[in-house]
């Protein structure tokens, strides 16, 4: 079993090599675990939230059998964020107003008036 925690923190996904056990991680090398939206900057529809986690599913066992490594990691993390600017320019993702973050790290967002 591993020793070391690998992981890849992006501005909306994180991602561990762990499983989740009462509240805490645990080390894992051979399962992955996805922290979306950590800061609330979105609203979420279950839909949304199920397409974001079949895009991960898809990224993992695409990346099966090759080496777990950090840069796998970015590999996935970048990829997900790439698949959550697109949602949100789809319109399948809002920007939550009340999220302690307000910096529209995905662009402006989409309002009628700026189409």
């Amino acid at each position: 079993m591993a020793e070391t925690l690998l992981k890849c923190t992006t501005r909306h996904v994180r991602l561990f090599t762990a499983r989740v056990e009462n509240d805490d991680l645990v080390i894992s090398d051979d399962e992955l675990t996805m922290d979306l939206d950590p800061d609330n900057e979105f609203i979420w529809s279950d839909a949304s939230v199920a397409k974001v986690q079949a895009r991960f599913k898809q990224l993992v066992d695409g990346a099966s059998g090759g080496e777990l490594s950090d840069y796998t990691l970015r590999r996935i993390g970048t990829d997900l964020e790439g698949y959550i600017r697109q949602l949100l320019q789809a319109g399948e993702l809002s920007y939550n107003p009340d999220g302690r973050v307000q910096n529209f790290s995905m662009g402006l967002p989409r309002t009628p008036e700026l189409l």
